[in-house]
């Protein structure tokens, strides 16, 4: 799963708060019922209150959302040599950010595709992700540019050792058994050299 930024809940109901008590402007609601200002504005207990109970419904909407791993996404074919891999592209944001999570088991053929808009030196962790696994770092064409093993239910992060635009995670060990290593081209019509 991408390591994205730590922007969180564990911050965001902090700053909304601080935001609506700065500017008004900022809740509508608040612009049009001059009560609720006056209340909140004496009262900023109310507010917090009103904002931790709204973030405690998002975020546990969030986890049970994300509690569930993704099995629906759209697949495509790649070859390792005489190797068919069937592998589930993340091509969205939300899409990346889920990756494997949550997955208790994945079929040694299979694995996942991050695609990437733009190449980017990527990192990889294993928040909520109960499968180990190994990611492969690859250039537009296919070819491996670095391997990474990566154990369950770990935040260590793992990066791409040059700017790539696609990841793929599979069962670890998978490339290891077959002596994949960097260096070694995958192929797939995903690969196919975007015009410029």
């Amino acid at each position: 799963m991408p390591l994205f930024s730590a922007f969180d809940g564990q911050v965001r109901g902090p700053i909304i708060y601080a935001l609506i008590l700065q500017s008004p402007f900022l809740c509508p609601l608040m612009n049009r019922c001059p009560f609720l200002y006056r209340i909140f504005s004496v009262r900023p207990s109310l507010l917090l209150v009103g904002v931790l109970g709204f973030e405690v419904l998002f975020l546990g909407a969030q986890v049970n959302a994300q509690n569930n791993p993704q099995m629906s996404l759209e697949r495509t074919q790649l070859m390792a040599g005489m190797h068919r891999l069937d592998v589930q592209l993340a091509l969205t944001p939300e899409q990346r950010q889920i990756g494997l999570m949550w997955r208790k088991d994945m079929p040694q053929h299979e694995g996942m595709l991050f695609v990437f808009d733009q190449p980017s030196t990527q990192c990889f962790w294993m928040r909520n992700t109960l499968i180990p696994l190994t990611a492969a770092f690859l250039e537009d064409d296919g070819t491996i540019v670095n391997l990474a093993d990566m154990k369950p239910m770990n935040d260590d992060s793992h990066c791409s050792t040059k700017p790539v635009r696609f990841v793929l995670e599979m069962n670890q060990g998978w490339f290891a058994k077959r002596q994949i290593k960097p260096g070694f081209k995958l192929n797939g019509q995903i690969f196919v050299k975007r015009p410029n």
